[in-house]
């Protein structure tokens, strides 16, 4: 069982910041113990048609990728069958090749323009090949979410989707994005929910917090950032709080690589994917043979994993 509410508070409190990520490690390594920290390899796919999504794919498998990560960005509105269109054209062409994406806000629109249950919209991309739920959550408080992120879901939406998913035996990823005027409380119960679901279902691969910027929420008025000693404590209670959740995945586009590499001692044991697209990398870039340098000069072994955090790959 992970740590109670009360000694959640005290660590966000405490000032004992390496004692925190000793403890945090600790778990780690119970959860981990064969000192290895993963990563995987993956590309933005564009899904606008399957000619553009096959092109796209097949440069990704050639330059190594094992995944391929699903856009809700698209121009147009986008329908259940052209999903479906996709993923059964992917899978076709790239049967071993995993896909992972569509949020809980896009599944719900799926559900509202069709007349089906937001299970059979569930079960029909799953059956077209739809591996994995990406996880994209801002803190789980309502009133911050209308101001931060009006066009996205409500939190027991977004519970919903993801408890579904889990019954279908599809797993999700879950996110804590923080930092958008929330308290140290919503955070906890940002947890709280986490660790609940996933004590009802155990459908969740991995937990990432990642601090809000400007691109993926609106922020209060001279809002900043979470400094990097708020985030590794953060990171920290995370691995104390949801120890029923297998990963624990730090950031390095939010955090930069220095950062990342001292996650990988408050509780993380994966860095992430290295994107195969060069204009998503911040300036040094998080390429595959940086994110190794950094897990080795950890003290871990580094070793690429799938997009189910499960097969592992000897290179």
């Amino acid at each position: 069982m992970g740590i109670t509410r009360q000694q959640a508070l005290d660590c966000f409190a405490s000032d004992d910041l390496i004692g925190i990520g000793m403890e945090a490690d600790a778990l780690r390594r119970s959860l981990h113990p064969e000192n290895v920290v993963t990563y995987t390899i993956a590309r933005l796919v564009d899904c606008s048609d399957l000619e553009k999504a096959c092109a796209s794919a097949r440069k990704s498998i050639d330059m190594g990728a094992t995944g391929l990560l699903l856009s809700d960005t698209l121009p147009q509105q986008v329908t259940l069958d052209h999903y479906e269109s996709i993923f059964k054209g992917l899978k076709q062409r790239f049967p071993e090749t995993q896909l992972h994406g569509v949020s809980a806000t896009q599944i719900l629109k799926l559900v509202a323009a069709s007349h089906l249950s937001l299970r059979d919209i569930i079960a029909r991309l799953r059956d077209a090949g739809l591996d994995s739920i990406a996880g994209s959550a801002v803190i789980f408080n309502d009133e911050i979410r209308k101001r931060a992120v009006p066009e996205r879901c409500t939190t027991a939406e977004w519970v919903d989707v993801h408890r579904t998913a889990h019954q279908l035996g599809l797993p999700t990823k879950a996110t804590m994005i923080f930092g958008v005027g929330e308290t140290i409380t919503d955070r906890i119960d940002h947890l709280e929910i986490l660790r609940s679901l996933q004590q009802e279902t155990g459908g969740f691969t991995a937990f990432t917090p990642l601090t809000a910027h400007s691109g993926v929420a609106i922020l209060p008025p001279n809002t900043s950032e979470p400094t990097a000693v708020e985030y590794l404590t953060t990171l920290a209670v995370s691995r104390l709080y949801l120890d029923n959740i297998p990963s624990l995945q730090a950031s390095w586009p939010t955090q930069g690589l220095k950062v990342l590499q001292m996650s990988l001692r408050f509780g993380a044991n994966d860095v992430g994917t290295a994107l195969l697209e060069d204009h998503l990398n911040k300036p040094g870039g998080a390429t595959e043979e940086e994110l190794r340098r950094i897990i080795r000069e950890a003290g871990f072994k580094p070793v690429q994993r799938d997009a189910l955090y499960r097969t592992m790959f000897l290179n």
